[in-house]
């Protein structure tokens, strides 16, 4: 029995039986007046059994019981009543107040400017790192929405992302001007301790409602503190105001005038057994009280009492400039001085809107996992390349350490599972969501895939009614303790991050079964075209011991897209015979993705991908400086016939001045000449000029078209459909993508990663001779 359990007298078990007996009450009616939602602390009150102090109490109350005379303890345990030292007489009320801010304001400034970490051993004081906090004044979960409507305005191709400011979230300073009862919602590590504990302390300064007494109250601690104390909001502020030397008269004039500035925090830390009576404490005292301000901050998950009164809001994720301003404080916090902290704070902000970064920048909008991105980046002033371990360490806070630094033990089925099987059951609901391209989904769907999970692994043998409701507890506890899952309005959920619904898709796919491992990574290889799923597969890559086999099979996949199309397979032939005319020191894949897009996207980050040293080499090589310009000045003839332009067309003019640069072929020069000959002098009317672009202009770009055709061997013309068009693009991405994954964090074997670069962008005439001759690995 621990120091917070009491139990029944033997003469106080009688009076109680008697009492009851006379009331005609049942143990069942008792329990529901006390408010509990099972007789079984009745029963244990009245056969001497150990319960909780503040049940034992309640019970009492409702019997007309004085708790302390039926009350079982040894006489050291026996409660103490507040005798204070001195009582300050004669204080008028606005004296009283300043003379319990004096007093409280050491502790405010103990509790509440340090910070809690899990992952830190030390942290900086709170005034030097917050950061303005803005609030939704409309919970999410309560928005009347269907999928479609959060789904609006995003394609595949997009991520949830920080796009500056929401449009509904306003100061968290405007909304507790605003609201003199409040309930503030939010996903674990939103930041809703911390905004109290930075409220407490403005209030204790003065710089914010100075007139008012700051209580600020963890209320899992309050209810674990020792025998003295009540698990009644006046009596606790009572007490607070006779320890420190002010009459009980005195202190209840504090509490009817409204003196307290009451901070409550954790509302959903609290024992399922202890809260029903907390909530009706706190709510009685709101409304015989109800001129104090009431702040409570809770977990958007636990809403099963709904206090009278309150206004609920929601505190909002951060937004870029959230992200900038915390970053700025914290590493300057953290800093021997302010200039290398501010540095510091740069190159994280720099690296972190980096386009391959954006996964990571995800996990920003939730200041708990900015801080761990802040501390990881402060030792090495970057990023691990290892992504999968940061974002495990980044899951590891969300599942247990955050609520073990804090000393919470969550009840329920859920909090039972061992960590194995949440991680599988997370797990699964990811995969299967995300296979089905779902970032919101309804709450049917979820429960489904939890129902199946713990009928199937966990073996539990319900009918379908409770297996349902237990479905129904498991994933509000999910949310409740982790956040990994959000409801973002009624019955539609999606994952905090898509970052972590990446990540547990990925580790799904590597934790699957040896014998049909393959088969789940060649399914995976199949989605290389689709952009939604590169980052499950550059994590599966960085998870799996050997990543050859799903590297090979998206090659593969690659090499079978050209034969859908008779044009792109006849441009790579071209290609190929383009880029062996060539000489050319390094990488011929890199030369191939440098003409392929040398007159579509004319971008070189295929080719860098493939050899960094190609950007120098543009500048040393004549054959490629030439084939650029020319494509550049082909490219600007055509606006020129579609939108003529003085200023583009003296560009022109001063682009093609080859013959000074370059040393042309004879026929190609003469030819070139030649169709120079035809422009227009740039010293003509600027009108003439136009004209001559309107009615002859046309003709000459195609002359210029031919005359690249036959003497450079670039500039097909290929008169793509859309369809086409989209195909091509979609090869190139690919392949680039392919590139992404050879350099990444994954474990391939130097061989392989050889192999596939050296033959990227080949047609399958030649792939077909190399798989047999000279590469027998790739025909795998």
């Amino acid at each position: 029995m621990t120091h917070r359990s009491v139990r029944s007298s033997e003469d106080g078990i009688t009076q109680a039986k008697q009492i009851l007996a006379m009331k005609g009450w049942s143990q069942q009616y008792l329990a529901g007046e006390v408010g509990l939602s099972s007789r079984q602390c009745v029963w244990k009150f009245l056969t001497g059994r150990p319960i909780e102090r503040h049940i034992f109490k309640e019970i009492c109350f409702k019997l007309e019981l004085n708790w302390e005379e039926i009350v079982d303890l040894p006489y050291e345990q026996s409660p103490k009543r507040v005798q204070p030292e001195w009582i300050v007489e004669n204080l008028g009320l606005e004296e009283c107040v300043k003379m319990m801010r004096a007093k409280v304001g050491e502790q405010i400034q103990i509790q509440c400017n340090s910070l809690q970490s899990s992952f830190e051993l030390t942290q900086p004081p709170l005034d030097q790192i917050y950061t303005t906090v803005k609030i939704l004044p409309e919970p999410t979960h309560q928005r009347w929405l269907e999928v479609v409507d959060l789904q609006q305005g995003k394609n595949s191709t997009q991520r949830f992302s920080v796009k500056g400011t929401n449009p509904k979230a306003v100061s968290g300073l405007e909304i507790i001007n605003k609201y003199n009862k409040l309930m503030i919602l939010g996903k674990p590590g939103a930041g809703k301790t911390t905004f109290l504990q930075y409220i407490a302390l403005q209030c204790s300064k003065g710089k914010y409602k100075g007139d008012l007494i700051p209580c600020f109250i963890q209320l899992r601690s309050w209810l674990e503190q020792g025998f003295d104390e009540e698990i009644n909001l006046s009596s606790y502020l009572m007490r607070q105001c006779l320890g420190h030397g002010l009459s009980h008269e005195q202190s209840l004039t504090l509490l009817q005038e409204g003196k307290f500035f009451c901070l409550l925090d954790g509302l959903d830390e609290i024992s399922q057994e202890s809260r029903e009576i907390l909530y009706r404490n706190i709510d009685n005292f709101a409304q015989d009280y109800y001129k104090n301000r009431i702040i409570m901050t809770c977990r958007g998950a636990v809403q099963q009492f709904h206090f009278k009164g309150f206004t609920y809001v929601e505190i909002a994720d951060f937004d870029h400039t959230s992200i900038e301003n915390f970053a700025q404080r914290w590493f300057v916090a953290m800093a021997d001085n302010k200039r290398n902290g501010k540095n510091k704070a740069d190159e994280f902000l720099e690296q972190l809107d980096l386009p391959e970064n954006q996964p990571i920048r995800e996990l920003a909008i939730t200041p708990i996992l900015l801080n761990l991105l802040c501390s990881v980046f402060k030792e090495r002033s970057s990023f691990p390349t290892k992504r999968a371990k940061l974002y495990q360490i980044g899951l590891d806070i969300l599942l247990q350490r955050w609520d073990q630094a804090r000393g919470i033990e969550r009840d329920g089925i859920y909090h039972n599972l061992p960590l194995p099987h949440k991680i599988k059951l997370l797990c699964q609901i990811a995969a299967i969501t995300f296979e089905r391209d779902s970032c919101f989904f309804e709450s049917r769907e979820v429960l489904d895939i939890i129902e199946e999970y713990l009928e199937n692994s966990l073996d539990l043998k319900e009918d379908a009614e409770t297996l349902w409701l237990t479905s129904e507890a498991v994933l509000k506890s999910i949310e409740l303790q982790h956040g990994l899952l959000i409801e973002r309005a009624r019955d539609i959920y999606s994952f905090s991050h898509l970052t972590f619904q990446e990540y547990l898709t990925a580790r799904k796919i590597v934790s699957t079964k040896s014998e049909v491992l393959k088969n789940e990574l060649n399914k995976l290889a199949q989605k290389i075209l689709e952009s939604r799923w590169r980052e499950v597969i550059l994590l599966t890559i960085s998870l799996l011991p050997n990543a050859d086999f799903v590297l090979q099979n998206m090659k593969q996949v690659l090499d079978s897209l050209v034969q859908q199309d008779l044009l792109l397979e006849r441009f790579l032939v071209l290609l190929e015979n383009k880029v062996s005319s060539v000489k050319f020191s390094g990488e011929k894949s890199a030369l191939r993705a440098f003409y392929f897009t040398l007159f579509r996207h004319r971008d070189l980050d295929l080719a860098l991908a493939l050899d960094i040293n190609l950007s120098s080499q543009l500048k040393l090589d004549k054959e490629l400086q030439l084939d650029s310009i020319l494509a550049r000045a082909f490219v600007d003839s055509v606006r020129l016939v579609e939108k003529p332009n003085l200023k583009h067309f003296l560009n022109l003019c001063f682009t093609l001045e080859l013959e000074n640069k370059f040393q042309l072929d004879p026929n190609f020069q003469e030819s070139f000449q030649t169709l120079k000959s035809i422009l227009p002098s740039p010293e003509n009317k600027k009108e003439d000029i136009f004209t001559w672009w309107q009615e002859e202009g046309k003709e000459w770009v195609e002359t210029f078209h031919h005359l690249l055709i036959e003497h450079r061997q670039i500039g097909y013309n290929w008169q793509l459909n859309p369809e086409q068009q989209e195909l091509w693009d979609q090869y190139y991405q690919a392949n680039l993508f392919l590139v992404e994954c050879l350099n990444s964090d994954g474990q391939i074997s130097p061989k392989v990663s050889q192999e596939i670069e050296s033959t990227l962008l080949l047609p399958p005439q030649i792939l077909e001779i190399l798989k047999t001759q000279i590469n027998p690995l790739l025909s795998v």
